[in-house]
Parts: C-alpha cells; sequence; structure tokens
C-alpha cells in the first residue's frame, strides 16, 4: 500500500492562493458589472460620505464647545460652506470665465507662434547640420490646433449640460451628506456589525485613517499650492495667472497631479513666447519645491508607506472602474488594503516569521 507523503505547508498554501485565483477573478468580473450597473447611486453614496467626511471635522471641533448641540453645529457648518462657497464663486467665476474666453480667443494665434519658434529652432538645426524634423513637427501642430480647440469646445459644452442635468443628484448628494453627518456613526455601525468581531475596529480604523491622512493633507497640500501659484503669477504678471494657478491646485488634489499640470502649463505658455514659458516653468518649479520640502513631509509623511509604483497602478485601476471619482478614492483605498495586508501579516505567525 503506496504512503500518502503530505505537501509542506508552503507549497499546499501556495496551491491554495493558485486555486482560488481563478475564484477571486470570477467574482471580481461580477463585483464590475455590479458596480458599472448601479453606476449613479454608488457615485451618489461615495460622493455624500466624502462631504460628510470632510465636514465632520468642523462639526466635531464646533461640538467641543459644551453648549453647541451636533444638530447646530451641523446647521452651522453647512450654512458656512455654503456662503464660503458663494461668495468665492461671485468673486471668482467672473474672472475665470473672462480669462478662459480671452485664452480660447488667444490660442490660435499662440498656435502661430509656436509653429514660427520651431521653424526658427529648424533653421538654427540646419544651420548646424542637426537631423531634426521641427518644421514638419510645426506644420502638423498648426493643422492639428484648431481641432484639438473644438473639441475642447465641445468638451466644455456637453460638462455643462452634463452639469445641468446633474441637479437631481446633487440635491440627493445633499440631502444624504446632511444625514451622514447627523446620523452617520449609528449607519457605520450598522454596516461594521456583519464583519467579524476581530475585524470591526482594525478595518474601521484603517478606512479613516487611511482617508484622514490622504485627503486632509492633499487638501492642505493642494491649497497652499494653488494660492501661491496665483500670487507669485498675478506679482509677476503671468498670463492668465489666475487661471494657471487655478489648474495647478486643483490638479494637486491627485498624486502627480500638481508636477504635470505645471508641466503642460509651461508648455502652453512657451508658445507664446519660449522665455515666458520658462519663466512659468521656473516659478512654478520653485513654488512647489517650498511647499512639497517644507509643508506636505508634514501633514502627508504618514502616508508614504505606499509605493509610487502602487501608487500609479491604483490610479490606473481607479479610472477605469470609476473615472474621476475612481481618481479621488485609489490612493486612500490603496492604503486601506496595505494597512489591512500588513495587519493580517503580524497576526499570522507563519507569514511574519518570514523575511519580507
Amino acid at each position: 500500500m503506496m504512503k500518502f507523503n503530505p505537501l509542506p505547508p508552503q507549497v499546499f498554501r501556495y496551491l491554495c492562493w493558485g486555486m482560488a485565483l481563478p475564484i477571486i477573478a470570477l467574482n471580481g468580473w461580477v463585483l464590475m458589472l455590479i458596480l458599472d450597473y448601479f453606476q449613479s447611486p454608488i457615485r451618489i453614496f461615495i460622493i455624500a460620505n466624502l462631504l460628510a467626511f470632510i465636514l465632520g471635522y468642523p462639526v466635531y471641533w464646533l461640538q467641543r464647545h459644551p453648549r453647541i448641540q451636533r444638530l447646530h453645529a451641523v446647521i452651522l457648518v453647512l450654512v458656512t460652506a455654503f456662503l464660503f462657497i458663494t461668495v468665492l464663486a461671485l468673486l471668482l467665476i467672473p474672472v475665470l470665465a473672462e480669462q478662459i474666453n480671452q485664452l480660447l480667443q488667444i490660442l490660435p494665434r499662440w498656435g502661430e507662434s509656436g509653429s514660427h519658434q520651431l521653424k526658427i529652432l529648424q533653421d538654427w538645426s540646419l544651420r548646424w547640420k542637426l537631423p531634426t524634423h521641427f518644421s514638419q513637427f510645426a506644420n502638423k501642430f498648426s493643422e492639428k490646433l484648431p481641432e484639438q480647440l473644438q473639441a475642447l469646445t465641445g468638451q466644455v459644452i456637453t460638462f455643462m449640460l452634463g452639469a445641468a442635468g446633474g441637479i437631481f443628484e446633487a440635491g440627493l448628494i445633499m440631502i444624504i451628506t446632511v444625514y451622514l453627518l447627523l446620523k452617520g456613526e449609528s449607519f457605520w455601525d450598522g454596516i461594521f456589525r456583519w464583519f467579524p468581531l476581530s475585524l470591526r475596529i482594525p478595518i474601521r480604523q484603517g478606512l479613516r485613517r487611511s482617508f484622514h491622512n490622504y485627503y486632509i493633507g492633499q487638501i492642505t497640500v493642494a491649497s497652499w499650492l494653488g494660492i501661491s501659484m496665483i500670487l507669485s503669477f498675478v506679482v509677476l504678471n503671468v498670463p492668465f495667472g489666475l487661471l494657471f494657478g487655478l489648474i495647478i491646485g486643483v490638479m494637486a488634489l491627485f498624486p502627480f497631479g500638481g508636477g504635470l499640470s505645471i508641466l503642460v502649463i509651461s508648455l502652453l505658455a512657451s508658445l507664446n513666447s519660449f522665455w515666458l514659458g520658462v519663466k512659468v516653468l521656473a516659478i512654478a518649479t520653485v513654488v512647489d519645491q517650498l511647499i512639497e520640502n517644507a509643508i506636505a513631509p508634514r501633514l502627508l509623511g504618514k502616508f508614504t508607506g505606499v509605493h509610487p509604483v502602487w501608487v500609479l497602478l491604483s490610479l490606473i485601476i481607479g479610472v477605469k472602474i470609476a473615472g474621476i471619482l475612481g481618481i479621488l478614492i485609489a490612493v486612500p483605498c490603496t492604503g486601506f488594503i496595505k494597512e489591512m495586508l500588513d495587519y493580517y501579516r503580524l497576526n499570522n505567525p507563519d507569514l511574519s516569521s518570514e523575511n519580507p
């Protein structure tokens, strides 16, 4: 009779994971179908939770006063936020609309100026017998720029029409946000009761910590960067300083968005003048490095455990699943998954004893 030799524990564990992968892939595919089918309610729920999470900080701060109840704190925060956004919109929207209109009108001339500069560069390279083809690039650039401008205008109109059609969703988001600010704790208590008792506290604390470390730090850094860029551009008479600074500040909310927007805006400014592009790039880089090295490490230092490669992969997966909303939640979700894997590894003697 043949004697059965059991497999080593490590080999057996790897075989179990190998057999589980097809099931995980199938469940992931089904989950993608469900998320796509319920995209609108899921989007409303996530945005409402993000707003409630951010507004919950001033509500908690006001509640520390013994005479202020939670209902009064929520009303005060909502009214203050509404007044702030309204005043900011009344002050900025007319100026931004004017600058956007001027930029769209002046971009064709900037395109011609950029083509002229490329032809000058081509003549210089021919004089020095360099193997370059700037003239061909200039011709293609001149042909493609009007098409891209028309496409950009169409996208802006489509976005405005979509925003007008999203008034109902905006109302639902505000209603759910108010409810979460008032009764959010009991709502999440009911959800976490479905988790095993040993995982309730780690999952809840991990989610809050990941989103807190990311959003509070990222919003603060983006605000500092946007305000500093606007002031620097306006003081140094950079064209469209308010628009360019605001774009950089908004893009800084996303990982790597600040640096990418600085590069794009510098290239755009260089169409008008090469030295203007250098000026914009130099100013933006100096301001960005000052904030990144002075403020960002103190605010985002606790979130540096996620490797940049995983951050990029999470952004790609997030935009594939949920578009812009996926970008907003991809990085904190990645931080939460890493924290849970670390927690599992520390509480598993077989894994914690192995080398990382």
